[in-house]
C-alpha cells in the first residue's frame, strides 16, 4: 500500500466535533466508541484517548455481520485485556445489541450504579457520549436502542450535524456526537482500510488503485473468498492490478479492442466488498497492530 498517494482528509466540521467532545465531556458518565468490526483499530480515532481521558470507556464492534467471526473474537479479547468493556453487534439487524445495556450497568458503570443504589438514588439516568468516525453506524445504533428514528442516519462519510441527546427507556441517556476523523493519517495502511469500508469519500481516491490494493490483500488473507466470488485463477503473489484485470475479463467488463474496463471493474469490486458479497472479511488483526 506504500505506493498509494497520501490520503489526508480533515474537513473543518470535524475540528468542531473535537471541540464539542472536550466541552461536553463533563456532562457524561462514560464514553462509548462505535468501531467497524472489520477495522477495529483503523476505525478507532487515535485522539479519543486524549480527548476523553478520565472517563470509563467502552467499544462496540459494529457491522460484525460483515466481519470474520474468529477475528472479531480476537478483537474482543484484545480490548478486554486492556480493561476496556467490549461487545460486538450488528446494529442494522439488531444482533448483539441486547447485550449493550447489561454491559453498561454491570461492567462499564457498575461502580456508579452501585454508588447510586447505596445512596438510595433512583431514576437518575446514566449519561453516555457516543462517538465514532463517519459511517461506522452510530445513528443506526442509537435508533436501534431508542426504537425510533431519533438520530438522523446518513451513509455518506463526512456528513455531520450538531450534538443531540437521546433518551432510551432503560435509564440511559446518550449524547450523539458528529463523526470525527483526525488531522492526518500517519499510516497509509490505515487510510486504505478506511477507504475500503467507505469511511473516506470515494471522490478523493483513485478507485482502481484502491480496488487493486483490496484484491492483493484478499489474495493473501482470503484467497478462497476471492476465487469463489470471481472464479479467477491466481497466485497469491500476483499484483493487485493483475487481479483487477483478471476479474474484469472474467466478468466481461470490456471496452473496444477487448481491453478491460478497469474503472468499472474497480467500482464493482469495492461495492461488492462493502455489501458483504465477498464473504465475512476482517482487514486487520490484533497481531498486525503496533499497539501491543
Amino acid at each position: 500500500m506504500e505506493d498509494m498517494k497520501n490520503i489526508q482528509w480533515f474537513p473543518g466540521h470535524m475540528a468542531k466535533t473535537r471541540r464539542l467532545i472536550k466541552s461536553n465531556l463533563s456532562l457524561v458518565d462514560a464514553v462509548v466508541e462505535i468501531l467497524d468490526a472489520r477495522t477495529p483499530l483503523s476505525s478507532r480515532n487515535p485522539e479519543m484517548d486524549r480527548l476523553t481521558a478520565g472517563k470509563p470507556r467502552m467499544v462496540i464492534l459494529n457491522k460484525s455481520d460483515l466481519a470474520d467471526q474468529k477475528a472479531t473474537d480476537k478483537w474482543l479479547a484484545y480490548f478486554r485485556n486492556k480493561n476496556i468493556t467490549a461487545i460486538s453487534a450488528d446494529c442494522k439487524s439488531g444482533k448483539g445489541v441486547k447485550s449493550f445495556i447489561p454491559a453498561v450497568k454491570n461492567q462499564l458503570l457498575k461502580s456508579l450504579t452501585d454508588k447510586y443504589k447505596a445512596m438510595g438514588i433512583n431514576g437518575k439516568p446514566l449519561r453516555l457520549m457516543i462517538v465514532g468516525i463517519p459511517n461506522v453506524g452510530k445513528s443506526s445504533f442509537i435508533n436501534r436502542m431508542a426504537g425510533s428514528k431519533k438520530a438522523k442516519a446518513e451513509d455518506r462519510p463526512g456528513v455531520t450535524r450538531d450534538k443531540q441527546w437521546v433518551r432510551i427507556d432503560t435509564g440511559i441517556e446518550m449524547l450523539d456526537m458528529p463523526g470525527v476523523l483526525w488531522p492526518k493519517f500517519e499510516d497509509q495502511n490505515v487510510a486504505c482500510r478506511l477507504a475500503f469500508t467507505g469511511a473516506i469519500k470515494d471522490d478523493i481516491l483513485d478507485i482502481e488503485t484502491l480496488a487493486s490494493k483490496l484484491l492483493a490483500f484478499l489474495a493473501q488473507r482470503y484467497p478462497d473468498n476471492l476465487r469463489e466470488r470471481y472464479k479467477i485463477d491466481f497466485d497469491q503473489s500476483d499484483e493487485g492490478y493483475i487481479l483487477l484485470e483478471k476479474t474484469g475479463r472474467k466478468r466481461g467488463m470490456l471496452i473496444s479492442g477487448g481491453e478491460v474496463n478497469t474503472e468499472r471493474t474497480a467500482i464493482t469490486i469495492i461495492d461488492e466488498y462493502r455489501a458483504g458479497k465477498l464473504g465475512r472479511i476482517t482487514l486487520e488483526l490484533p497481531e498486525d497492530s503496533k499497539d501491543d
